[in-house]
């Protein structure tokens, strides 16, 4: 498990170790979350679950897709991967594909690695997996590849403004 960084500066006044656009957008919010640094990077979700010290299926993915061309962010628990299919049959979509980094940086405002669930550049459809309200508390990404927030799955599913589906690929 890695140590965070602190969050404070000698005269004890906090300081965000969120991307400021997510900082910005927490605080709009009237969330109070701690956001968590860690020299080490947190970009996939196996090296934040390391980081924070907790299960792979507690860190949430925010994954963007295009369905029909459209951007649609998916919302998943780190242990489990995305069914295109299923993303597709819940947004009558024709056709769904993993976006490109161009893609994701241009629709959230962040690079792959970073994204959070809420506070992106545009407005953008959001889907939650059913699984992460499984948890009592998950982990995601607030807007750098090395700086996670933890958050019950509720509250942050309704900050994402996201519909909850089953878009989990099954176990084979």
């Amino acid at each position: 498990m890695s140590t965070p960084e602190p969050a404070e500066t000698a005269s004890s006044t906090p300081v965000s170790h969120a991307h400021p656009r997510f900082a910005e957008a927490l605080a709009e919010l009237g969330l109070q979350v701690e956001v968590r640094r860690f020299p080490d990077a947190t970009r996939t979700a196996v090296e934040a679950a390391a980081a924070v010290g907790c299960e792979l299926s507690e860190i949430v993915k925010s994954l963007v897709f295009t369905a029909d061309g459209v951007p649609v962010l998916v919302l998943m628990d780190g242990a489990s991967r995305v069914d295109v299919e299923l993303v597709r049959r819940e947004l009558g979509a024709q056709k769904v594909k993993r976006a490109d980094a161009d893609l994701v940086r241009e629709t959230t405002g962040y690079a792959i690695g970073g994204v959070p669930p809420f506070g992106h550049a545009t407005k953008t459809r959001v889907l939650a997996d059913r699984r992460l309200l499984d948890h009592a508390v998950v982990w995601a990404a607030a807007g750098t590849p090395h700086t996670v927030f933890p958050l019950d799955p509720k509250t942050l599913i309704a900050h994402a403004g996201a519909t909850v589906a089953d878009v989990r690929e099954s176990a084979k």
